[in-house]
């Protein structure tokens, strides 16, 4: 021991000089001799024992300590270095700390930033966690000073500072509880002030701090920081985010009033199950895991029968999820009540990464819940309504989850009641979606008992009838949910669900959406063994069209009864052939002339591609021809009478080209046409004469195969009565309509029997051959060729009559080529009849 004094002596009478140096005014002086004190104490040979270094540190401490204050960083930061040497290897740090501490809070302890270098503020904060680190629960004494240097630096500008300051933090913490416990508080603010720092690694370590921090307070501040960490599990660094999740794992599992704050940290946990890093979802998994066994040891007497008697898991649970432990359950159900309220309110918040993570913790939350979820599930339901009108697919998807474990775990009679009330009351597709996840979830045998009320809650008309594009879709979701859980029991709703899906085809004006309802139709038909959707609308066609009754009187274009109609007969096949008896009338109601004039253009439209398609439709049974008359009468001949305006001309035109169409078809026979022919001809003559080409020109077809179809039934005095009109045809301004009405004569010729009375009608055939004559002059070669045609075919009618008609207007033509070649055709035909009758 006397050796040690002595040696101690001997090196600090040594250094007596460079200690006198340490007050000199030049900076280089005092510089070199901080060096000249590190190298004769620290570098010398043989080293100092730490005894030794005990004393020598005794007697320059106080001189050190003073150029802490240097004017020069330099000497500042050798002093520091110095005194850390010291610390490192002296055996007791106790008696320096009355020095020491009080130096370090007038460096980094006041108001203002008295040392200006943020690399020494650095050291002396290192310095200050050395001590800390080393002296243990001797610290107790100097928690205040220790507190008062840490709210001021774990707000200081240096990162480098606030990460060091943290370590401090929670070493003092740990070191010295039971003072630090009434001091722990004033930390909380200045930590907060940095938790949002740019630097994630700050970041990381703040929300470290804050854990250790307010696990030794008295837990008050907890309500403070709450929000704060709740901020950061939004953070885009997993690794702040995995800290979050530590902390308050370890405040439910640790923290000496967690039971005051269970409402609170709950939900911090259960977010963290969603997270995107597995790592982190996992130790969330395992955090909460450990917090349920803790909280079933922590009140075994209260859960005594539960834990004695443990209820199997429920045979209809969500697959791929592993059921919580009693004491998670038990701890959710008694905090859910204080939870859902706030959680259902920020679903609806601006921010959408907040509606994310709300939605994700209302999944967890449910299933932790189970069956108390019952008690809160109108507020639930709310919630979850509104939560669908989300923009974010994220979120709905979790809601529908959300929705799904209601099936689960509630019974259906409650949510029934409670989802068809808030579906009439919304008339909304977020309803509709909500019901559509819950039948997902809920078992198939109480689900059959309750599907019949769900689907005619959802066929009601204010809601299914619709142009909303999402409603159709949540249509669609709903059937499908109901066959995929009901399965081959789906046949006692079937006629409703193929009258939704119908309906979303008939009003849907997305493409994709009606090619998706039809895909739901080949579903419900392999639910019930049927090949494919054909055999639904043999078996459904015929209940919707009764469900119209009188209404099909009133119904305008915008009626859905009227688009599901159309939609109905398109899609319905060969099946229309069937209910000729029941559709006729209807197309036959909505064809009155005084009808909307949008409406009749659509019916027609409706009616042409029928009669196009005749064969695998109308007439699929070979019944059409039955009505194929009264298609004419009542239908279409109504609609050819002249009204002025552009939408009656467009009414005209549709309904002649159904005319056409129908004539094509074959159905309307002779025999059918006869008793209906005076009334076609008169309505054709009108329409030649319309102002729209196309009707002139379909009118002339019509004509056309009316005289084909009729042929010399015809009344020879009604011919007579239509050729003026006819005629005047030849002189439209289309050549189209022009060259049709040659056709149209050369069939109207044939309609003249054999023994027609030249002599009786000499003065129709006059007129009749002049007119034509007129035109074998036209200056359209297709014309004058056609015209000579129908000449050709008139001159068997009289051709000696013709020949001298010829002769008297031959001289007047341009080019007497057709003239002859009519003439000679004339002659031949006369010499060719005159040896029949002499035989």
């Amino acid at each position: 021991m006397a050796d040690t004094v002595e040696n101690s002596n001997a090196v600090v009478q040594s250094l007596t000089r460079q200690i006198n140096c340490l007050g000199e005014d030049n900076r280089n002086t005092r510089r070199n001799a901080l060096i000249s004190i590190r190298k004769e104490i620290f570098d010398r040979k043989p080293a100092l024992s730490n005894e030794e270094l005990d004393i020598v540190c005794s007697e320059l401490l106080k001189p050190l300590l003073k150029s802490f204050s240097d004017p020069v960083e330099k000497c500042r930061e050798l002093s520091i270095d110095i005194i850390y040497s010291f610390f490192k290897n002296v055996p007791s740090l106790e008696p320096k700390l009355s020095y020491v501490i009080p130096v370090l809070v007038q460096r980094l302890g006041q108001q203002e930033i008295i040392e200006p270098s943020e690399e020494i503020r650095s050291q002396l904060v290192s310095l200050l966690h050395f001590i800390v680190e080393k002296v243990g629960k001797a610290i107790g004494v100097y928690v205040d000073d220790s507190v008062r240097i840490l709210q001021r630096t774990l707000v200081d500008p240096f990162p480098e500072v606030k990460k060091e300051s943290c370590h401090c933090a929670s070493f003092l913490a740990k070191s010295s509880p039971q003072y630090f416990y009434m001091q722990a508080d004033t930390l909380v603010k200045p930590l907060l002030l940095s938790i949002a720092h740019q630097h994630s690694k700050v970041r990381l370590i703040i929300v470290e701090t804050i854990g250790t921090v307010l696990q030794y307070s008295n837990g008050k501040a907890v309500d403070d920081v709450i929000s704060h960490l709740a901020q950061r599990l939004f953070d885009k660094t997993p690794s702040v985010r995995k800290a979050v999740t530590q902390v308050v794992g370890g405040w439910l599992l640790d923290l000496p009033d967690r039971y005051s704050y269970h409402h609170k940290l709950i939900p911090l946990l259960l977010t963290s199950l969603s997270d995107e890093q597995t790592e982190i979802s996992q130790l969330a998994e395992e955090l909460w895991h450990d917090v349920g066994l803790k909280y079933e040891r922590e009140n075994e007497d209260d859960l005594k029968d539960k834990l004695d008697f443990v209820s199997p898991q429920p045979a209809h649970y969500p697959p791929n999820l592993e059921r919580p432990n009693l004491g998670c359950r038990v701890l959710v159900n008694r905090h859910v009540s204080k939870i859902l309220p706030g959680l259902i309110r920020d679903l609806g918040d601006w921010v959408t990464e907040t509606r994310v993570k709300c939605a994700s913790l209302l999944y967890w939350l449910l299933v932790n819940a189970e069956d108390y979820t019952t008690q809160h599930i109108e507020t639930l339901l709310t919630g979850l309504y509104k939560a669908c009108y989300d923009d974010d697919i994220r979120v709905v998807n979790d809601i529908q989850r959300s929705a799904e474990l209601v099936g689960y775990f509630v019974k259906a009679e409650t949510w029934k009641k409670l989802a068809l009330t808030g579906l009439r009351q919304a008339l909304s597709f977020n309803v509709v979606m909500t019901i559509a996840a819950i039948v997902r979830g809920s078992p198939k045998d109480v689900l059959i008992e309750h599907q019949t009320d769900l689907v005619e809650a959802v066929l009601n008309s204010d809601v299914c009838h619709t142009v909303d594009e999402k409603m159709h879709q949540q249509i669609i979701n709903f059937c499908r949910s109901l066959m995929s859980v009901v399965g081959e029991d789906i046949a006692p709703v079937s006629q409703q669900l193929f009258t939704l899906l119908v309906g979303v085809i008939a009003m849907s004006q997305s493409s994709s959406v009606a090619e998706t309802a039809n895909e739901s139709l080949e579903e419900l038909a392999r639910a019930q063994g049927f090949p494919g959707k054909g055999e639904l609308f043999e078996i459904h066609t015929k209940a919707i069209i009764d469900s119209f009754g009188d209404g099909v009187n009133m119904w305008t274009n915008f009626s859905p009864e009227r688009q599901i109609f159309d939609t109905l007969l398109i899609e319905a096949g060969p099946v229309v052939g069937k209910h000729l008896d029941d559709i006729i009338p209807i197309i036959v109601a909505n064809l009155q002339p005084e009808k909307d004039p949008e409406l009749r253009l659509k019916f027609f439209s409706l009616l042409s591609r029928l009669v196009l398609a005749a064969p695998t439709t109308l007439d699929s049974e070979h019944h059409f021809g039955d009505f194929a008359a009264i298609v004419a009468r009542d239908m279409i001949l109504p609609n050819c009478v002249w009204k002025a305006g552009r939408t009656a001309s467009a009414i005209r035109a549709t309904a002649i080209s159904c005319m056409w169409a129908l004539l094509q078809s074959g159905v309307l026979t002779k025999e059918k046409m006869e008793p209906i022919v005076e009334s076609v001809l008169t309505q054709l003559i009108s329409l030649i004469e319309d102002d729209t080409n196309t009707t002139r020109l379909v009118a002339c077809r019509v004509l056309t195969r009316t005289f084909d179809l009729l042929g010399t039934t015809l009344d020879q005095d009604r011919l007579h009565n239509l050729y003026p009109e006819l005629l005047k045809r030849l002189d439209d301004s289309s050549n189209e309509i022009r060259l049709a009405m040659t056709r149209t004569l050369l069939a109207y010729f044939d309609c003249f029997a054999g023994n027609y009375d030249a002599a009786l009608y000499r003065c129709h055939l006059e007129a009749i051959y002049r007119g034509l004559l007129l035109h074998l002059d036209d200056p359209e070669s297709s014309i004058q060729k056609a015209v000579l045609d129908v000449m050709k075919k008139a001159s068997e009618l009289a051709p000696h009559m013709l020949l001298r008609e010829v002769e008297s207007v031959k001289h007047k033509h341009r080019s007497t080529k057709y003239c002859d070649e009519l003439a000679t055709y004339a002659q031949n035909f006369a010499s060719a009849a005159t040896s029949q009758e002499s035989k």
